[in-house]
């Protein structure tokens, strides 16, 4: 294991802009070694103060439609003028083998060497809403590092998506046109939840594709209630990889984020994600804390196997392991802090 640094250090380096640092403190959150744990809760508490600047993003899209192609001509086009841009870029892991590509730098090569972007690929380790555990800490650490933009990239629409739109600002949703009707493709659930939708690969010879697209989707959202925002939810075409359309989608979220953060919507949506935040931390401890359990540890296949032959239902199997933890757990562990 590589050595671990001082906690002063590593905010020193984070808040410097140091990438190298950023890195390994992300590593740090992303473990699952209880002293990393410890170290990271104390990372975060020293740079806590400087987060918060940011504009998160978050980008989803159907499989197919070049979201990693999107975020590079993004990305360029933002640096280009003069932002800072962190890429948190989602690789699904394996349900066999747990292992993931993390490809995503291989696919951003022309923002990977841009010195105004970074990007971190990271597995989801089978967490759900196709987003890593450790998501919203690692925006945290980008804020700090003076990354104006923060740009998730998710594993793809889901119904579990929510998680990425309960850690953004603004989310964006990738369609594309041509593929066969344009409204079978729209989720109900994740189109109530979209502030933009970008129709992509509107490249030469595509265009009256993506036109047609365009005007089916404005259509469809006229259908759908308003935004908890206020602000109506526009459609814009674009091609990643030709590059045009950037500029209206950037517009599209600076005028959102203007908007939001004079009404006062933005500041308190953050406060209700830092609640939601809470929430799923305490029920993530839980289970860490179940399956960690030795006792459990002891049970669990011999459970597994009564719920795999039959001779059990699982909530049965479930309240037996819930029963034995609850009993084998000293009351002291679960009490608050004097």
């Amino acid at each position: 294991m590589r050595q671990r640094l001082s906690v002063e250090t590593y905010a020193k380096g984070i808040l410097s802009g140091d990438r190298t640092t950023l890195s390994r403190a992300i590593t740090i959150i992303e473990s699952s070694l209880a002293g990393d744990r410890a170290l990271a809760s104390q990372i975060l508490q020293n740079i806590l103060p400087h987060t918060g600047k940011s504009i998160r993003i978050g980008i989803t899209g159907v499989p197919g439609v070049g979201k990693s192609t999107f975020i590079e001509a993004f990305g360029s086009y933002l640096t280009s003028l003069g932002k800072r841009v962190a890429v948190l870029a989602v690789d699904p892991s394996s349900k066999q083998s747990g292992g993931s590509i993390l490809g995503d730098k291989t696919r951003m090569e022309k923002l990977s060497r841009d010195p105004n972007a970074y990007i971190r690929p990271s597995p989801t380790n089978l967490s759900l809403g196709g987003v890593a555990r450790h998501t919203r800490e690692a925006i945290l650490l980008c804020e700090a590092a003076g990354y104006d933009l923060i740009l998730v990239e998710t594993v793809g629409v889901g119904q579990s998506e929510t998680l990425v739109k309960g850690m953004t600002d603004f989310f964006l949703l990738l369609m594309l046109a041509g593929a066969g009707d344009e409204l079978q493709g729209i989720k109900k659930g994740i189109m109530e939840m979209v502030d933009a939708v970008a129709v992509n690969k509107a490249d030469s010879g595509n265009e009256r594709a993506v036109a047609k697209a365009v005007t089916e989707y404005r259509q469809a959202l006229h259908l759908f209630p308003e935004t908890a925002s206020k602000i109506p939810v526009q459609v814009v075409a674009c091609s990643a990889l030709e590059g045009t359309g950037m500029a209206p989608i950037w517009n599209i979220i600076s005028d959102y984020h203007a908007q939001t953060s004079a009404s006062g919507y933005l500041q308190e949506n953050r406060r209700l994600q830092r609640i939601d935040w809470l929430r799923e931390q305490i029920l993530q401890s839980l289970e860490d804390r179940f399956y960690e359990n030795e006792l459990v540890k002891q049970r669990i296949a011999s459970e597994d196997e009564a719920v795999r032959s039959g001779e059990k239902l699982p909530d049965e199997a479930a309240s037996d392991l819930i029963n034995l933890f609850l009993s084998s757990e000293q009351p002291s562990k679960f009490s608050a802090k004097s």
